[in-house]
């Protein structure tokens, strides 16, 4: 009976997330609408807040909990995930062209938070002063959205408008943004919680089911995001969530655990020399190309699904 529970809530998590999901970007798309903000802004700034959350959660839960494994081996294994597999499906089945301005410098936060935690790592962990360098890139992630929203609304305004929103419209489709939010949540936490518990009674290691279960489980807000913007054709919503989740998740998750847990982060060796380098070359593969050719291929998105699916493969086969 209790193993049926386990499998039954698992499944009313899942349920949650797709449902959740498909309200989430009906919201959000409708919000860079109404207000003139481009889709890859508002994907990466309050769809990729709401998609982290899960990411935030579990891993600073785990932290004040003294489960370090788990706490650093979400964050980077959910940042794993959204890259490899996430923006692997994404861009196997929507290909696109961007407007390489409002990327670079997104793209260039995401490369340089990386490289750091993985320096910072090689002491052994993630000091104080880490995570004080961590918030500042976080805290020029937020800037620099906030510049280029205000220049978009900027020149939104000097445009013909559009007839006023009605109140009540705007009322519906934030309520709607706030279920469909609180479903994403509430559904990944069913999925963490007893996916986790399924893959232990299997005996698998925490850094191993943190960097597996866990990571793709608090992902699947992204993964469900990015599945419903490809089925409504929002491809910069879809990109943009990806991109502001993993900003999010390297540079404002690892702070606050390391404040839950009550001093420095331990950074184990299997995460110092497989998970961050794998993370670095998944990033490569994804951005590098694109700087140079100004859209994503669908190339990329087989190199990036295969390249994932290697790495899960040895995870497991090593241990």
């Amino acid at each position: 009976m209790e193993t049926f529970l386990m499998y039954l809530l698992f499944a009313v998590g899942l349920v949650l997330i797709i449902k959740g999901g498909d309200f989430f970007v009906d919201a959000a798309a409708w919000l860079a609408e109404v207000s003139g903000i481009p889709h890859f802004i508002v994907g990466a700034t309050i769809v990729g807040f709401a998609t982290s959350l899960p990411e935030i959660i579990v891993s600073v839960i785990a932290a004040a909990q003294g489960d370090v494994d788990m706490a650093t081996g979400n964050a980077i294994g959910s940042v794993t995930a959204n890259t490899g597999l996430i923006m692997g499906i994404s861009l196997l089945f929507m290909p696109m062209a961007i407007r390489l301005k409002h990327y670079f410098p997104k793209i260039m936060i995401l490369m340089v938070s990386i490289a750091a935690v993985w320096l910072f790592g090689i002491s052994g962990y993630i000091s104080f002063i880490a995570s004080i360098v961590l918030v500042v890139f976080f805290a020029v992630f937020v800037w620099e959205n906030v510049s280029s929203a205000k220049k978009q609304l900027a020149r939104t305004e000097s445009e013909t408008r559009s007839e006023p929103v009605i109140k009540s419209v705007v009322a519906k489709k934030i309520f709607i943004f706030i279920i469909g939010c609180a479903g994403i949540v509430g559904g990944s936490e069913l999925l963490v919680n007893y996916g986790t518990a399924i893959a232990a009674s299997l005996g698998v290691p925490t850094r191993i089911i943190s960097l597996s279960a866990v990571a793709i489980g608090t992902s699947l807000p992204e993964l469900v995001t990015t599945v419903t913007a490809i089925r409504k054709k929002q491809d910069s919503l879809s990109v943009g969530n990806i991109l502001g989740s993993n900003i999010i998740d390297i540079t404002f998750v690892l702070p606050p655990c390391l404040l839950a847990y009550g001093g420095s982060l331990p950074v184990s060796q299997g995460t110092l020399w497989l998970d961050i380098p794998v993370l670095m070359l998944l990033s490569l593969i994804c951005f590098v190309p694109t700087v140079f050719t100004k859209k994503f291929s669908r190339w990329q998105g087989l190199l990036l699904l295969a390249v994932y699916a290697a790495y899960l493969v040895y995870m497991f086969a090593a241990h």
